[in-house]
């Protein structure tokens, strides 16, 4: 089971009560006269910027017919989204949404991804280093900083309870020689080993140049992020230059994963694609 994430208990509670609320055709009005909110505060709760005091928490599981069970575990959640996640000390270098993605990333079981450079759970420090160097200028201790995030994202992967990472790759990824060529070597090797040592969770699909054109191609990195608890829908994480944000209409997450599942069908096996990886870093 994934490590316990306020963001993801957060998302759980006011998702939790808002279909509730439309199951049992509760208006917004009188929510707000029982609990003595304005419409906007109200709106504030559903959408996890606002948390509920246990007192109003309560009037409101009875409003909405509650059991005792239920009641429980509602209560858990809140409790467990009061917490503070490891990323939120970082939050002077990340907006709102991005911060949001690290908390979801944190709880979840498992991420379905598409990516034209290594995943960056997958990434070396140097490798890493040399994107962000790369960007839009940064003092070098906002590089350093960023670098470490990125690092403590990728414990995920080896823990107790593994994420389970599985990453449609461009193949013009392993021949973009980001870093210089010493940088290129270590990334692949590095990729290579982390795939022969934990093939039931760390899964990388090269979409080879002789793969016929799909709706990928072309794509920004996108990721799918599923969670153990049956309640909880895909999330997908869009990101782009410019636009980086967390998609939750299911049509859209609908188109998301039919697009990765025709992308994951023309990628080579999992023996090709690492046969291919050591293959560059040989070459390198």
């Amino acid at each position: 089971m994934a490590p316990s994430s306020p963001t993801v208990a957060s998302w759980e509670l006011s998702l939790r009560l808002r279909e509730r609320r439309i199951e049992l055709g509760v208006d917004v009005a009188t929510i707000t006269a029982r609990l003595g909110f304005t419409r906007n505060y109200w709106s504030a709760v559903e959408n996890e910027r606002r948390s509920l005091t246990e007192e109003k928490l309560d009037l409101l599981l009875d409003l909405l017919e509650y059991d005792d069970a239920e009641r429980a575990e509602l209560f858990e959640l809140r409790e467990r989204s009061r917490g503070r996640g490891w990323w939120t000390a970082y939050s002077a270098l990340y907006g709102e949404e991005l911060q949001r993605f690290h908390g979801l990333e944190h709880g979840a079981q498992s991420i379905r991804s598409y990516e034209g450079i290594i995943p960056g759970l997958l990434q070396t420090p140097e490798y890493t280093r040399a994107l962000l160097e790369a960007g839009v200028s940064m003092r070098p201790v906002e590089i350093d900083q960023r670098v470490e995030v990125r690092m403590r994202r990728q414990q995920r992967l080896t823990g107790p309870d593994p994420l389970h990472l599985t990453v449609v790759l461009g193949q013009a990824a392993l021949l973009q020689q980001v870093g210089g060529r010493e940088v290129l070597r270590a990334q692949l090797r590095h990729l290579a080993g982390m795939m022969r040592a934990h093939p039931d969770t760390v899964q990388i699909r090269v979409l080879p140049f002789t793969a016929r054109a799909c709706s990928l191609l072309g794509a920004s990195t996108f990721h799918l992020i599923d969670f153990a608890s049956a309640r909880l829908p895909t999330l997908a994480w869009q990101e782009a230059i410019t636009v980086r944000r967390i998609l939750e209409r299911p049509d859209q997450v609908r188109d998301v994963v039919f697009s990765w599942s025709d992308a994951r069908r023309l990628a080579l096996s999992a023996e090709e694609s690492v046969r291919m990886v050591e293959g560059y870093a040989e070459e390198l």
